[in-house]
């Protein structure tokens, strides 16, 4: 074996030594790379309480190992610095999945179906869903699945914010490990929590992130141009990892969704001032503290795209609202990339009046509007000639007009009505609905 991979056996060999035996190493998931154990063939049969291991040697794909009847090839990460590997979670930790939750009864059930149906040990995993006072019946539907399902559990958020909502799952959090997932989320991946440990495994991370992709099995035309645009790098912001499909350390802000519980002592909770991007601020703090963020497309789950115009309007308002807050509150999250929606919407409204009092500026805004509609026509082509995707050009260029309108018109409203909604409620989810 080379260098790299005799580095990799090792430090996993120094893991698993450091683990209790009690605990069970093999799952109906498959035989993760964090509990391999060459040259300790004995021991790790022991631990499974099973038959002996025998195990190949690394190749330039990985590791071929073998317990039982089980065979697994073990994939090395070049991203992962697994000398490092600490302070390893076991391999059944527990784990807290919290779900915010208002008016969502369309999803809900499928969501909770979808999780309970993990492989994981049910006894080692709780599901909090925490209820922001759903007037739609959400509340009914949760009481009664968690009458037949106990590892779930339904909660009241009086305040009805989504921060608030996450902080009342981590307060009543019993797990070594809390994950946030929407009730409105699609999971096609039943051995999702058994990834979500081994990740933290193989990383030493202090949180996961996971990519959140649009494309949800049964979309509307509409759905899929705007997970298409979204998806795009005309639809989201540069830096965020959201749709990356990149597996390695990357900062937390866009994308950390899985926590160690040392990561609130450390940071404290989700601030409550916040109601859109209040998981952005939790992990600029996160990021700040200098803890690491480790993403995966393994934890993956779908996000069910809006299903009107006006609906991903207010949504990105929203957005726009609270990337401006976050900006008030942590000056250094300024970026370009961040205020160009702010920028170009002020334009627009702007430049209206003056192109008409001022005669130079009429040229220039239709310059600038002709620029735009280009620019937009164009990203809509290009997303139009990959295969599937030509009947969703019609609906593009509008798309990508709510989603810029929608953030601008968000961080304009903030600047000029700090914390309040069109309707006046503070801080509201009601806002977005």
């Amino acid at each position: 074996m080379s260098g790299p991979k005799t580095v990799w056996v090792r430090s996993f060999a120094r893991v698993l030594s450091s683990i209790p035996s009690s605990l069970g190493f093999v799952s109906d998931c498959g035989f993760r790379a964090s509990n391999f154990l060459p040259g300790q063939k004995q021991k790790l049969g022991q631990l499974c309480g099973g038959p002996a291991v025998t195990a190949s040697e690394a190749t330039g794909s990985g590791v071929s190992c073998h317990v039982g009847d089980q065979t697994a090839l073990v994939s090395t990460t070049a991203d992962a610095d697994l000398e490092t590997l600490s302070r390893p979670i076991a391999v059944e930790a527990t784990v807290t999945v919290i779900v915010p939750v208002r008016n969502e009864a369309e999803c809900i059930e499928r969501t909770l179906s979808q999780l309970v149906a993990q492989r994981y040990d049910p006894e080692r995993f709780e599901i909090l869903v925490v209820d922001g006072q759903s007037t739609d019946g959400t509340p009914g539907l949760v009481a009664d699945f968690a009458r037949r399902h106990p590892n779930v559990r339904l909660l009241a958020n009086p305040r009805r914010l989504s921060s608030a909502a996450r902080n009342i799952g981590v307060r009543h959090a019993r797990g070594q490990i809390v994950v946030v997932v929407d009730g409105h989320c699609e999971i096609d991946n039943d051995c999702l929590l058994d990834e979500l440990v081994a990740a933290f495994q193989r990383s030493d991370a202090d949180c996961v992130g996971r990519p959140q992709p649009l494309d949800v099995a049964d979309a509307s035309p509409l759905q899929r141009a705007i997970s298409a645009a979204r998806s795009s790098p005309l639809g989201h912001h540069p830096a965020s990892h959201v749709y990356s499909a990149h597996e390695g350390y990357v900062p937390s802000s866009s994308v950390a969704v899985a926590y160690r519980r040392s990561v609130f002592d450390a940071v404290g909770l989700f601030d409550e001032e916040f109601d859109a991007c209040e998981d952005v601020e939790f992990n600029h703090r996160v990021d700040r503290a200098g803890l690491r963020c480790y993403l995966t497309p393994r934890v993956a789950v779908r996000y069910r795209p809006r299903a009107s115009f006006r609906g991903l309007f207010r949504q990105m308002a929203r957005y726009g609202r609270g990337r401006m807050r976050l900006l008030r509150k942590h000056r250094d999250t300024f970026s370009w990339g961040t205020v160009v929606p702010l920028v170009f919407v002020t334009g627009v409204l702007a430049g209206l009046p003056l192109s008409f009092a001022v005669p130079w500026l009429k040229l220039l805004y239709g310059a600038a509007l002709s620029a735009y509609a280009a620019i937009v026509l164009l990203a809509s082509l290009a997303i139009g000639a990959r295969p599937g995707n030509a009947a969703l050009v019609p609906r593009l260029p509008l798309v990508f007009a709510a989603i810029h309108f929608g953030l601008g018109i968000g961080m304009i409203w903030e600047l000029c009505w700090p914390g309040r909604c069109h309707d006046g409620n503070p801080y509201a989810v009601a806002c977005d609905r």
